[in-house]
Formats: structure tokens, C-alpha cells, sequence
């Protein structure tokens, strides 16, 4: 049915693909616990529990976000510009 080069590629392909979606699910964890931090924590009454409280007390992450945006613009300003520098020159 495959030779031993199909049958190799197939399990690299399954392979790859596992670890695409073990990074994609990594990444939708991650983000929901940063929305949790900096967003719906600070909405919701204060808690007796002290990771909560201490996570709806904190001011540093519910900032970050809108300073790391300016930031954010001027990088992909300059990422453009170098790749127009790079394709004319």
C-alpha cells in the first residue's frame, strides 16, 4: 500500500501535524488566561482567594497591553520599511 518513503513521509506529516495543534491549543490557553488577567479579573467582585485577589489588585497587565501597542505600530513600521529597502535595493 506505501512504500517505506510514502509511509515515512506520512508519519512525519502526522507527526507535524500534532505538534501544529498541541501550539495552536498552547496559544488559545495562553491568550485566555491573559484576558482573564487583565480583563474579566478586574470585573468580577473581589475574592477570598489570594492568587485571585492578588491577580485583581495588580495594575501592571491590564496596561500592558495599550503601551505594548505603540510599540507594536512602530515595529511593523520598520519591519515594512526594511523589507521595501530590501526588495529595491
Amino acid at each position: 500500500m506505501f512504500s517505506k518513503k510514502t509511509l515515512a513521509h506520512h508519519i512525519g506529516s502526522r507527526t507535524n501535524e500534532f505538534w501544529g495543534w498541541c501550539f495552536v491549543a498552547f496559544g488559545c490557553i495562553s491568550f485566555l488566561g491573559f484576558l482573564y488577567t487583565a480583563i474579566i479579573s478586574n470585573l468580577l467582585p473581589p475574592s477570598q482567594n489570594s492568587v485571585i485577589a492578588a491577580i485583581q489588585n495588580d495594575r501592571y497587565y491590564c496596561m500592558l497591553v495599550p503601551i505594548t501597542l505603540p510599540v507594536l505600530v512602530v515595529a511593523v513600521y520598520f519591519h515594512w520599511l526594511s523589507m521595501k529597502l530590501f526588495k529595491h535595493a
